[in-house]
């Protein structure tokens, strides 16, 4: 690539000279490309054809020029654009779009952004799965198979390639024994009554708050991150909010610690730094979300970089052991409960296609909610006398 780039063509010449020797053009918060530096007239031509289309957010049709075939690059950039389009209506996550995005790279990386889709063999998939393998546990190199072949099938439900792509019998996700193998034979991904009484004492607010909604309730860090504070009745001791990942309401008995711990944040929030972190319950110094995505598309995770810090402070860190372990171990702990159903509905679990019982279901009582609650407060802390003293000391 050259330092100097060149001058526009002519004042209202409408793309920009990127510094990767491309004009370029940036169409609704996105940067598309459209030739070399050397040829800004077929660029041009190239960006009237496509304009129309990725201004409307779609996908641009195959021009002349693009008849040798379609190139892993010109792929990525398709789909991309297409999971662009879903992001701003609201259909796809940001972190789900990071994800895409991700893939989409080492794709590229390992392939080579001029190759041929037309041109590529079981040979080369082959030699991906065994790349991503080498870096990436089990769990891992499942999803970059899953979501590589979503890349590829893409292409050819969009018209862009004549037929399927024929990835040869080894791209394959790890087999479900597989699996379960290597998950057992790895610590249990939870947390033992005395660890979680450490863990809660050294934390201070807002992430307190947010380690007890996950032993409460089974959250997540996206969960905490995305709660509005219209799903609180701190009153009534109830919170009532859509899982983020599955959009399955959840309805969940608060303790009166957790109660306790969100009135502080409630009297202690931040003030958004932006419009539309303005229903967020759980905002950082800076006044932003705790889980969110930078412009590059990788994650930012500020709950389990906070949470890291105090299992590392009290020696409590090892493999599996992260924030997402609390919603592990209240799963677990409830499921002595025997009613799965109304854990379930605590965690915001979708129900199998086939499990029509949950299609007629209506509601479940909430005396069931709260027995559920109650087990897990009970295992946590087994005296409750000793807790009632408590909490009526901290005003509750």
């Amino acid at each position: 690539m050259t330092d100097k780039k060149p001058a526009k063509p002519y004042l209202d010449f409408p793309l920009f000279p990127h510094a990767t020797n491309r004009w370029a053009k940036k169409i609704r918060g996105r940067t598309h490309y459209f030739g070399p530096w050397s040829d800004p007239q077929a660029a041009l031509a190239k960006y009237l054809d496509q304009r129309d289309d990725l201004q409307a957010g779609r996908i641009p049709r195959l021009t002349p020029d693009d008849t040798r075939g379609l190139t892993m690059r010109d792929l990525a950039n398709r789909f991309l654009t297409l999971k662009q389009s879903l992001l701003e209506s609201g259909e796809l996550s940001r972190i789900t779009f990071a994800n895409y995005k991700a893939i989409c790279e080492l794709l590229i990386g390992h392939l080579g952004r001029q190759r041929l889709v037309d041109d590529l063999r079981s040979s080369d998939f082959e030699q991906l799965r065994s790349s991503f393998a080498k870096s990436v546990g089990l769990v891992t190199l499942g999803n970059r198979i899953r979501q590589s072949r979503t890349v590829f099938k893409f292409a050819f439900e969009s018209d862009l390639i004549d037929r399927p792509v024929k990835f040869g019998p080894s791209f394959k996700m790890p087999s479900k024994r597989l699996l379960r193998a290597d998950r057992q034979s790895k610590p249990a991904r939870m947390f033992e009554v005395d660890e979680l009484r450490k863990i809660l004492d050294e934390a201070k607010p807002p992430l307190k708050a947010m380690i007890l909604l996950g032993i409460n309730c089974g959250f997540g860090q996206s969960d905490c991150s995305s709660l509005p504070l219209t799903a609180l009745d701190l009153d009534g001791g109830w919170l009532t909010f859509p899982r983020p990942k599955t959009a399955v309401m959840r309805r969940c008995p608060l303790w009166p610690e957790t109660v306790a711990a969100l009135r502080e944040c409630v009297a202690k929030r931040r003030q958004p730094k932006d419009e539309s972190d303005s229903k967020r319950l759980f905002l950082t110094m800076r006044g932003v979300a705790y889980v969110r995505c930078r412009e590059n598309g990788t994650n930012i995770d500020g709950i389990a970089q906070e949470f890291a810090k105090i299992l590392k402070k009290l020696e409590l860190q090892g493999d599996r052991r992260a924030f997402y372990a609390l919603r592990h171990t209240f799963e677990t702990v409830a499921g002595a409960t025997r009613d799965q159903i109304a854990t379930n509905a605590i965690m915001g679990h979708a129900a199998a296609s086939n499990d029509m019982s949950a299609v007629y279901r209506e509601r479940i009582d909430d005396d069931r909610l709260k027995a559920v609650a109650d087990h897990v407060r009970a295992w946590l802390w087994p005296n409750p006398a000793k807790k009632k003293s408590e909490t009526k000391e901290n005003g509750v």
